[in-house]
């Protein structure tokens, strides 16, 4: 597996956060905001891993991992949903749509470094 992520998210201090952390770990950051156009960007780029929020302008994370898992191609594309809910409905929402994993905010460095490592199995 290579090194490449794809960040989907609307806050730019969350964004450059994550860029800045992963970039420094060694893996091509590209990031993208917009929910509506999100699975195109997806597909356009194939990254070995996404990260996605769960409340995006235009389209909801849930949405976007759902039509994620039903493209063949991308059904098994590991995907760590970020989210400022972490309620145990948003967790079972991710759940049964595909999330490979779900982290809520704020998250920490470490955590997020770990996570991404642990889907690329690294």
């Amino acid at each position: 597996m290579g090194k490449h992520v794809l960040v989907i998210e609307d806050e730019p201090n969350i964004v450059e956060a994550i860029r800045f952390i992963l970039h420094r770990d060694g893996w091509r950051v590209d990031t993208h905001s917009d929910g509506a156009s999100a699975v195109a960007t997806v597909c356009a780029q194939r990254p070995d891993i996404v990260i996605l929020d769960v409340m995006l302008p235009g389209r909801s994370g849930f949405d976007i991992l759902r039509e994620l898992r039903g493209l063949d191609q991308l059904a098994g594309l590991p995907v760590l949903m970020l989210t400022a809910r972490g309620s145990a409905k948003d967790r079972e929402t991710a759940e049964r749509a595909g999330a490979s994993r779900y982290m809520t905010k704020p998250f920490s460095n470490a955590e997020v470094l770990a996570a991404v490592r642990a889907l690329a199995g690294a």
